[in-house]
């Protein structure tokens, strides 16, 4: 083999390599992939509401961190958050689900958590609506009921 045939081989490896990521964007099937957890944890959390809602007399949602706020709220232990995590786990969710690429977001403990979603009740028809703020790729993910 020449030193010619080798460059050409070596070219042709690199650009099909390029090519095919390119093709196979793995940065954005990554990013896909974590915009879909953070649906399903969405639908999570609010399951654990309707059903903590579902066994309440009046139908309304019983915590001791007081009603879902009418303002868009982090669900996070701290102040100026709403600590939902004792009202759900373990009756409801064995684990708060959290955001999967947020670097505060975690899940220790009911006293140790912030789990990067928020969450909102519209005030006079009482939807409540749970964000994922962090989503990627443009997307706006949110669930309301």
């Amino acid at each position: 083999m020449t030193i010619i045939e080798i460059v050409i081989t070596l070219s042709l490896i690199a650009i099909i390599t390029a090519l095919g990521l390119v093709a196979l964007n793995p940065g954005g099937q990554l990013a896909g992939a974590r915009n879909s957890q953070r649906s399903l944890h969405l639908t999570g959390i609010m399951n654990g509401i309707r059903q903590n809602m579902a066994e309440t007399s009046g139908g309304g949602f019983t915590c001791a961190a007081g009603t879902i706020p009418a303002t868009t709220t982090k669900m996070a232990v701290g102040g100026g958050n709403y600590d939902i995590g004792p009202c759900l786990t373990p009756t409801y969710l064995p684990v708060l689900p959290f955001d999967p690429k947020t670097a505060s977001a975690h899940f220790n403990s009911v006293t140790d958590y912030d789990t990067g979603y928020t969450i909102v009740r519209n005030a006079s028809t009482g939807v409540v609506t749970l964000a994922a703020p962090s989503a990627e790729q443009g997307k706006t993910i949110t669930l309301a009921r």
